[in-house]
């Protein structure tokens, strides 16, 4: 598996890649990508640290597991590519944001702009086969995405953490929530959202929390 990412998350996360459960899932995910449909592009499987350097993370947005229909997953959470319709849940974010902050519902559901401003959009499980959500938990990617959460936990603070719904709410419970801010809600998904997610105002929160911080906002 080619470890594509910046220097910084790579000299940070270079001990990972040395471990048993690595390399172990290093074959498994090579395997699959031999053998079927799997998503995203190997070459997007670590986007997430390519566009959001470790020294710039301002965010940590939680997702579970990429997109798994085509030409929807490109490393990024909840993410799609430029002319992909927006899932589900992306709308449901989209309209949270105009709700909270009253900006537009872009044109694009390309979060790449997001990355670039410090937001790590990080899935807990990187890969998974196509039209088969779920596929690839517990093969490893969660304890090297818990290796992310102890890294940044160790070096960084005044991070705003994103958890939506039950799954990132227990993963980010290694999170110190003493030196950062844990936002939590129900997840944006159509079965969840009307219980908890909109009406959050996480992100006017995040921005309110990042400029009390001293740093910049995010540009929703």
């Amino acid at each position: 598996m080619d470890v594509k990412m910046e220097a910084g998350w790579k000299e940070r996360l270079a001990d990972e890649f040395d471990k048993t459960y690595f390399r172990r899932l290093t074959d498994f995910v090579r395997k699959e990508y031999a053998r079927t449909t799997v998503y995203p592009p190997g070459a997007r499987i670590f986007n997430a640290f390519e566009h959001c350097p470790f020294d710039r993370v301002k965010v940590v947005l939680l997702g579970q597991d990429p997109y798994h229909e085509p030409g929807q997953a490109h490393g990024l959470c909840f993410s799609v590519p430029d002319g992909v319709a927006f899932p589900p849940s992306l709308v449901n974010i989209f309209r949270e944001i105009h709700s909270d902050t009253g900006a537009p519902v872009p044109e694009s559901g390309n979060l790449t702009r997001w990355a670039k401003q410090g937001v790590l959009l990080l899935n807990a499980t990187l890969t998974v086969q196509a039209h088969a959500a779920g596929s690839h938990q517990h093969k490893g990617w969660e304890t090297f995405t818990d290796a992310v959460i102890d890294r940044l936990n160790a070096e960084r603070k005044h991070i705003v953490y994103l958890l939506w719904g039950s799954y990132a709410q227990r993963k980010g419970g290694i999170i110190n929530a003493s030196r950062n801010l844990v936002l939590k809600s129900a997840h944006p998904s159509p079965l969840s959202a009307h219980r908890g997610f909109f009406g959050n105002r996480h992100f006017s929160q995040t921005n309110d929390y990042l400029i009390a911080s001293g740093q910049t906002p995010i540009e929703w």
